[in-house]
């Protein structure tokens, strides 16, 4: 499933509370466990992220104190005492053996040694698949069957969505746009390769004029830096979006065009510059060129609390009419 239906089945049995073991598997870099941050955020529910991999079974399980001539086992405090939230074990299937059976316990008994995890809390869980120079371990069968197993793959339209509300660069959107295979692409020679969180942080040091081969790899980073030369080439999208008449027109290379609508849905801050740009484009360019800024441009006007206010015009203006059947399903699913 792609990451946006991931989060969409998620925040349903967050909103059920069905107390379901989940286990999220996908590849590294794909965003799991940001997935699982955004449903809590939602949500308002706190969620407590361990990293199996990195505990020892006493970690989990709490430490033997003696007591009358016995032993009490004295649970950790990162665990959860009252309330409700999402408890998630990420790097499952990374952790040792021994670390997976505490871990068992909790998660067929909801308990462990001494300690008992409130009833309002969820258990989910995330783990790599084999390979992909990851080092792993076999999840026992019993306690697999415990779990609702779900898989993640990346997906472009997902982390567009994802990117336009944190504020990622509209070059790298147009940049991926008009090459999606490497939005994650893993290269077991390298230590850098394209991920969706690579990505991020490839933009955070593109925005700071250092290098992204080292966040995406050599290849990659060469395939940005050849998109952005030809990025400096559109027509001035601010005169566009002002509705000034410019001389370029729109370009016929596939990578300027994906720039452009890319460009323009990022950048519009109004209703009147929404308009603009897609009276340009209903001018200049293809239809299905017209259908790819709409894509982009909603959840733009969604972030920026503008969308209910940009499809009434649209649906006032004649220009525009003959578009709004085409674009009904989008407008509804946005």
């Amino acid at each position: 499933m792609t990451p946006k239906e991931l989060q969409q089945q998620l925040k349903r049995i967050a909103q059920a509370r069905l107390q379901l073991s989940i286990m999220i598997w996908g590849p590294p870099g794909i965003g799991k466990s940001s997935i699982v941050q955004q449903v809590g955020d939602e949500l308002k529910l706190p969620v407590i992220d361990l990293r199996l991999s990195q505990l020892a079974p006493t970690d989990l399980r709490g430490l033997p104190v003696a007591r009358d001539g016995h032993s009490e086992w004295y649970p950790p405090d990162f665990l959860p005492r009252e309330g409700e939230g999402i408890l998630f074990l990420d790097e499952f299937n990374m952790a040792v053996p021994a670390m997976q059976g505490i871990a068992q316990q909790l998660i067929l008994d909801r308990k462990v040694g001494n300690y008992v995890l409130p009833e309002g809390w969820l258990i989910w869980a995330a783990g790599n698949p084999k390979g992909q120079r990851v080092s792993t371990h076999e999840m026992p069968a019993p306690l697999a069957n415990r779990f609702v197993h779900w898989t993640v793959e990346a997906d472009l339209e997902s982390f567009r969505t994802h990117a336009l509300d944190q504020g990622l660069p509209e070059e790298l959107l147009a940049f991926l746009a008009f090459r999606p295979r490497l939005l994650h692409q893993f290269d077991s020679k390298q230590n850098a390769w394209p991920s969706p969180r690579a990505w991020v942080m490839a933009s955070q040091l593109w925005q700071l004029g250092l290098d992204p081969a080292g966040a995406v790899g050599e290849g990659a980073a060469g395939e940005f830096k050849s998109f952005l030369k030809v990025y400096r080439l559109l027509p001035d999208l601010e005169r566009i979006l002002g509705g000034q008449p410019i001389k370029k027109c729109f370009p016929s290379d596939p990578g300027a065009r994906f720039a452009i609508c890319t460009g323009l849905a990022c950048r519009v801050g109004s209703v009147e510059q929404a308009l603009r740009a897609m009276s340009w484009l209903v001018r200049e360019a293809p239809a299905e060129w017209v259908q790819l800024f709409v894509s982009d441009l909603f959840p733009t006007l969604r972030r920026k609390q503008l969308f209910e206010a940009v499809s009434q015009a649209l649906i006032r203006e004649d220009e525009f009419r003959r578009f709004i059947c085409q674009y009904r399903k989008l407008l509804e699913a946005a």
